[in-house]
Parts: C-alpha cells; sequence; structure tokens
C-alpha cells in the first residue's frame, strides 16, 4: 500500500483548523483517517529541516530500513552524530520511523507551498 505524507508551508491557522476539523468529523462518522500533515510556517523552517542530505538518508531509508541509527550511518559512510542529528529532526517531524530500528514509511512526500 502506498503511503504518502503532505508538507503544507506557509498556512495559515485557519487552513490547518479546518484540516483537522474535516479529519475529525470523517473519523466522528466511522470513516478511517490515515493521513499525515507536517506544517511549516514558511519556506525558511522547511528548508532548516529538511537539508540535502537528510532527503538522501530519507530515499535511502525508505528502501532500506535500518536495525539502528549506528548501522545507519556506517551503511551510508557518514558520522554517527550527524547521522543521530538527522534522524532526529526527521523523526521529530514524523517522516523517521524508530519503532523497530529506523525506517522512512512514505513512497511520496507531496508539498503545498501558499505564495
Amino acid at each position: 500500500m502506498s503511503r504518502k505524507v503532505k508538507i503544507h508551508v506557509g498556512e495559515g491557522f485557519d487552513a490547518v483548523a479546518k484540516r483537522v476539523a474535516t479529519s475529525w468529523k470523517r473519523a466522528a462518522a466511522g470513516r478511517d483517517v490515515h493521513e499525515h500533515h507536517v506544517t511549516f510556517v514558511s519556506l525558511e523552517a522547511l528548508a532548516g529541516v529538511m537539508t540535502k542530505k537528510r532527503y538522501e538518508l530519507l530515499r535511502y531509508l525508505r528502501h532500506h530500513p535500518m536495525r539502528s541509527v549506528a548501522a545507519l550511518a556506517r551503511e551510508i559512510g557518514r558520522d554517527y552524530k550527524r547521522v543521530h542529528e538527522d534522524v532526529t529532526a526527521l523523526a521529530e517531524i514524523g517522516l523517521i520511523e524508530r519503532d523497530h530500528g529506523v525506517s522512512a514509511p512514505f513512497d511520496t512526500i507531496e508539498a503545498t507551498i501558499r505564495l
């Protein structure tokens, strides 16, 4: 099953609240709600989290889940401390899961940037 996450940049509180209310109503009506959203206040905020190295790490993890951050760092040939920082930042926004090792559960990231 394909899983995607939607990234929203520059949305106001009203747009986020509307999305939450719509999902809440669907769930209350007994329908499944399996949506994943991440919202950033600005493009600068997104760029501060989604660096080139972190994007590369996500792509690698999508196809090669690892048992640990240390194993991931060894596999991709990067410094453990930097990989740990990257994994932590991406896990905090929900793009990486650390339940049983380290994995990237999404096939697709869709981004909407408000002007």
